[in-house]
């Protein structure tokens, strides 16, 4: 039996960031190796993919994300992450599991092996899909790309979970849109450097880049109805080295979600509207650039496909365990699977805090957070059983 404790303190302790996750490819690969699967790494950049045969029936693909965050981790725990590493950009970050994948990771191993162990109750195929690279949106796509179907078989549902600071041993489903559709934009503003002993031979691009943020802020009050979702943040501003010199340029990294394609569609022009207008009252010696980038689609959580798993947990957890319509503006690149494959998604948040424990009146920390760390237990056990009932529920 998987030590599954020591394989989370020991994911959590050594996370790696997006598309460089080559020792926790190692790590997950030879927990799965010895129980039966083949097991292929290098699918998509860094992806594991395990596939056990168990007779005629029905392919099932079990999927779990496993990169981490450029954050530092502030959580006290004696296996914190230290690690660092350098970024896409050459930049030394501080790395941690903010996110949970390494839950995710090592459910997923304990599921393999219960379902390894139990293939006298079941047939079928089993497809366990390591998956790199969720945080930039392109895990996903690159698998697919890489003939992740073609080469280990196309599943007829894709199953998959993700922890989140609500009450362990519970888990929250929805039907539909579950999770937002996500774009990032990558603004470059121009202005005309100068002294800053003399504003009024400059174009300044910081003053222009600080109308732009405010500005920015109206798009969703007024421009998106109330009863639509939607999200428009300013991440990142950078502009200057010296305090006393007027920059060349400005840069901005903004961020947005929404539910439909519509509302993506006028949150992605406004942004553009809203900048080139800024720079033109400004003075920009020349138009912005805009580059966008992390492209991921809404993720819908199939209806037909959602209620007959969601049976399936209601008589294994019981139905005071469940907690329905959950849907949250934060995004995932799983449903590019489901598309690509043309097969339904089923998606589901585990709970992963034990609220008992935590001191009163001291708020829970939410994913991407330093101090996020779900609790072991029950979150471990609970995640295991979902995705082994889950699969149970669609295995002949």
């Amino acid at each position: 039996m998987t030590d599954l404790h020591e394989l989370y303190r020991d994911l959590h302790q050594h996370p790696e960031l997006s598309l460089q996750e080559l020792r926790t490819a190692g790590v997950l690969a030879g927990a799965v190796r010895p129980l039966g699967f083949e097991v292929t790494t290098g699918v998509g950049g860094t992806g594991v993919v395990g596939v056990l045969r168990n007779g005629d029936g029905p392919v099932v693909m079990l999927r779990a994300d496993i990169d981490a965050l450029p954050v530092q981790e502030t959580t006290g725990l004696p296996y914190a992450s230290t690690v660092r590493a350098t970024n896409a950009h050459g930049e030394d970050v501080p790395v941690a599991h903010a996110c949970g994948h390494d839950m995710h990771a090592t459910c997923l191993v304990g599921a393999a092996e219960r379902l390894a162990q139990t293939r006298a109750e079941w047939t079928g195929t089993l497809l366990v899909v390591f998956q790199p690279a969720e945080e930039l949106g392109v895990g996903a796509r690159n698998m697919v790309e890489d003939g992740l179907f073609e080469r280990f078989g196309k599943p007829e549902v894709v199953l998959a979970q993700h922890v989140a600071p609500l009450p362990a041993g519970m888990i929250a489903h929805g039907s539909g849109p579950v999770m937002a559709a996500s774009d990032s934009v990558r603004v470059t503003l121009f202005g005309r450097g100068g002294h800053g002993s003399s504003p009024e031979t400059a174009v300044d691009p910081v003053l222009m880049a600080a109308h732009v943020v405010v500005r920015l802020q109206g798009i969703v009050a007024r421009e998106i109805a109330p009863s639509e979702r939607a999200v428009l943040t300013v991440g990142r501003l950078h502009a200057g080295l010296k305090e006393n010199v007027i920059p060349e340029t400005a840069e901005l990294g903004i961020n947005i979600r929404a539910f439909s394609d519509h509302i993506r569609g006028i949150l992605r022009a406004a942004i553009e509207r809203v900048v080139r207008a800024e720079a033109q009252a400004s003075g920009a010696p020349r138009e912005p650039e805009f580059d966008w980038y992390d492209g991921m689609p809404v993720l819908v959580s199939d209806p037909d496909a959602t209620s007959r798993t969601v049976a399936a947990f209601a008589e294994h957890f019981g139905a005071h365990n469940l907690i329905p319509g959950a849907v949250v503006n934060a995004s995932e690149d799983v449903g590019d699977f489901g598309a690509a494959a043309g097969v339904p998604t089923v998606f589901w948040f585990l709970g992963g805090t034990d609220f008992s424990a935590r001191e009163p009146g001291k708020a829970v920390p939410m994913n991407h957070s330093p101090e996020f760390a779900p609790d072991l237990e029950p979150t471990i056990t609970t995640g295991v059983d979902a995705l082994v009932v889950a699969a149970r529920a669609w295995l002949g």
